[in-house]
């Protein structure tokens, strides 16, 4: 859990996305793209997980 909310700054951009943003000035279009990358990587990994949880609660439920 603490390694989901504790992250290092990381690169997810492509050789040729990376080759084409570097030359820009200011790098502001490349931080946008590199946020729009992990945030699009991240969502399959919250929903996985997010089923993942609903069918352990469903199927392992503690009978009161």
């Amino acid at each position: 859990m603490v390694l989901f909310f504790v992250s290092l700054p990381i690169e997810a951009q492509c050789a040729m996305c990376r080759a084409v943003l570097e030359n820009e000035e200011g790098q502001g279009a490349a931080k946008g793209i590199n946020n729009g990358i992990v945030y699009l990587m991240s969502i399959p990994y919250i929903l996985v997980f997010g089923l993942g949880y609903y069918i352990y609660r469903r199927y392992f439920k503690v009978k009161n």
